[in-house]
């Protein structure tokens, strides 16, 4: 029979060779090209056709085995016209679990409207085909290191500080001497603009075993209660980032636990020189160890650029512990080895789940909101009144308020004050004097003014460059 398209499986029929009718017997022998018989499930599945007459199944004819009878012996005049043999026939009902398999599918014979709501679950989907979609999704602030209220650049670095990009802190243990930078290197068409480098200028090729260098950022525990550390429901991390170095080799990406003192750590593999590389790491739901929900220090996040001995001798602890400094990062690399090293980084998110999901890029005014709660920069146009003839006496609103009361640094005491009236000005090499401070506002003066009179209304001016303004911080 001649088919369009795939010939069909189920009702496809068979014709069985010719059987010479032999006087008296009944019992034949079926076969098919030579072989005998038994593809069939059912007589009814028989066409037998004798002396020109369709034979009615069970009541002219039976089969058993390769087997077929007829109800009577037959004589030397019948003839066996044919016997043909329909394929199975399909059961309407629900087929049993393991009939139906993967190569009895056509493609595309799953459609959407065939699937019923809540039909698939979340165990039958692989990890990272649902990405995660919620809002401020990133347990990182500033990932995309867009924001730098510091500096941009900062040379001479050897020891722990704030430097450059906003809410990332190097802490620096005796391990060179770095310059730090906001820089354009960035992995093409991924939406980054910025990224955090760390540039080797005194190099340490054999460290002492106490010394270490890492990147960090703390932090609040009121931002972490859902991911319900310290119970049978913990969650789990994942943490990913894009990274360049000149150093290939093996480095390490650390969470500490600081309310319980219990530290995990990941390694990850730089693998080609000068080239950024997307790296992924899930770190497991810990559930030992609660997390405060206050706005201290709960939990924080290491990226090593090297480590001495203390911290590498032991066995890495890739699943939570209680902290020992030996498993923290052994089999991170030396980044300070040399002066021609080198590492970027941006694209930073730590996220709940086992999956990473694209980075979650947010409004510049919003990211730039959230660093405000740790740091935040007043300049040319804080107004004020004159205490006295040399004494400028200022109050200045802080909204957002601060994670914290704020310490207040006065980065250039070449202040000026003008006159809003008179549009005089006069200038001050006088330090600052905080008279108070909250998470809300400041109140403080500069002395050292003259030809000023108590009560005058006054604006502070400053010719800013990257070191000369008021530095409010409130950082973990």
């Amino acid at each position: 029979m001649a088919y369009i398209g795939r010939q069909s499986i189920i009702g496809n029929f068979v014709k069985l060779d010719s059987i010479t009718v032999v006087n008296g017997q009944a019992a034949y022998t079926m076969q098919n090209g030579g072989s005998n018989f038994t593809d069939y499930e059912s007589v009814n599945q028989f066409l037998v056709s004798l002396n020109g007459t369709i034979q009615a199944p069970t009541d002219s004819f039976t089969v058993s085995g390769s087997t077929l009878t007829f109800a009577s012996n037959l004589s030397t005049g019948d003839v066996i016209d044919f016997i043909m043999v329909f394929g199975n026939s399909l059961s309407a009902g629900t087929p049993t679990d393991a009939t139906v398999t993967t190569a009895k599918l056509a493609d595309s014979a799953v459609t959407a409207a065939k699937i019923t709501d809540a039909t698939i679950t979340s165990g039958k989907l692989a990890s990272g085909v649902v990405q995660n979609q919620s809002a401020f999704k990133n347990i990182i602030i500033n990932g995309d290191m867009s924001i730098a209220q510091r500096a941009t650049s900062k040379a001479s670095i050897t020891g722990s500080s704030y430097e450059t990009v906003d809410r990332f802190k190097q802490e620096i243990s005796s391990q060179g001497t770095w310059t730090q930078s906001q820089s354009t290197t960035v992995p093409s068409g991924q939406g980054f603009a910025t990224s955090l480098k760390m540039d080797c200028t005194t190099a340490d090729a054999s460290p002492a075993a106490s010394d270490y260098i890492y990147i960090t950022q703390k932090i609040e525990g009121q931002n972490l209660q859902y991911l319900k550390k310290g119970t049978s429901s913990a969650e789990s991390t994942t943490l990913s980032f894009w990274v360049r170095s000149n150093k290939t080799g093996t480095y390490i990406a650390r969470l500490r636990d600081a309310d319980n003192t219990r530290s995990t750590s990941k390694s990850y593999t730089i693998s080609s020189a000068d080239t950024w590389e997307k790296k992924t790491i899930t770190f497991d739901g810990d559930t030992t160890g609660t997390l405060n929900n206050d706005n201290g220090t709960s939990l924080q996040l290491y990226f090593y650029l090297g480590a001495g001995s203390d911290y590498t001798s032991g066995t890495l602890a890739t699943s939570w512990e209680a902290n020992t400094n030996a498993n923290n990062a052994v089999g991170q690399v030396n980044l300070a080895d040399s002066t021609s090293n080198e590492w970027y980084i941006t694209g930073v998110q730590l996220e709940a789940g086992t999956s990473a999901s694209d980075f979650e890029f947010l409004p510049y005014d919003v990211n730039f909101g959230r660093c405000e709660r740790y740091c935040r920069r007043l300049g040319s146009g804080v107004n004020g009144r004159a205490a006295s003839s040399s004494v400028f006496y200022f109050g200045n609103t802080l909204e957002p308020p601060m994670r914290a009361t704020p310490t207040l640094t006065l980065t250039d005491t070449s202040v000026g004050v003008g006159n809003l009236y008179t549009h005089d000005y006069t200038s001050s090499s006088s330090a600052f004097v905080l008279a108070r401070s909250t998470k809300s506002g400041v109140v403080g003066s500069i002395n050292g003014f003259s030809g000023m009179s108590a009560g005058d209304q006054l604006q502070s001016w400053h010719n800013f460059t990257d070191d000369n303004w008021l530095l409010i911080t409130a950082e973990l």
